[in-house]
């Protein structure tokens, strides 16, 4: 049953972030289909509501899978280099995919947040270029999928590390011969 449950979390997580990762894409491509002129690095552009809806709905799905991959994963957490040193390989795993996945959660949700910002309907932006915004957050949404899955898998893996009983070895002196 534990194992079927953790297939449906990673597959959630992979979906909701590939999904978010497309609306940001979608986003972008809706915000280029607006009037804009543009001389040298400045631009105006007329607001599109299409983008906005969608760079809010791709940051929304992010930072839901981001937290049901966290909320569900446990908690992983190292105070010192010599306590990361002593823990077991799939906390280690687990540690690193956490750091790198909180990296690619701030930076695309802000990217994401901020593309969608700049096409709210009150706002015809002249300035400088915001090129990319969108489509750089969607791509740090299938870069968030991979290190919150890798996450999951490994400190799901070394929380059943720590359950386990000891392995029954040999007493102490014991050769194995008969």
């Amino acid at each position: 049953m534990q194992k079927a449950s953790g297939f449906v979390v990673c597959i959630l997580v992979i979906v909701m972030d590939v999904t978010a990762g497309i609306l940001g894409i979608q986003a972008e491509v809706a915000q280029n289909k607006v009037n804009h002129f543009k001389m040298w690095i400045f631009e105006c552009k007329d607001p599109s509501y299409n983008a906005f809806k969608l760079g809010l709905a791709a940051a929304i799905l992010l930072g839901l899978a981001h937290a049901i991959a966290n909320l569900v994963g446990g908690c992983v957490y190292v105070r010192s280099a010599q306590e990361y040193k002593g823990l077991t390989s799939n906390k280690q795993l687990a540690a690193g995919s956490l750091v790198f996945a909180w990296i690619a959660v701030v930076v695309g949700f802000s990217l994401l947040i901020s593309g969608a910002m700049y096409n709210t309907r009150s706002r015809k932006s002249c300035g400088l270029a915001h090129n990319h915004l969108l489509s750089i957050g969607g791509i740090a949404c299938f870069v968030h999928g991979l290190f919150a899955v890798a996450y999951y898998v490994s400190a799901t893996a070394g929380n059943r590390e720590e359950t386990r009983p000891p392995p029954q070895g040999h007493p102490a002196g014991a050769t194995g011969h008969v």
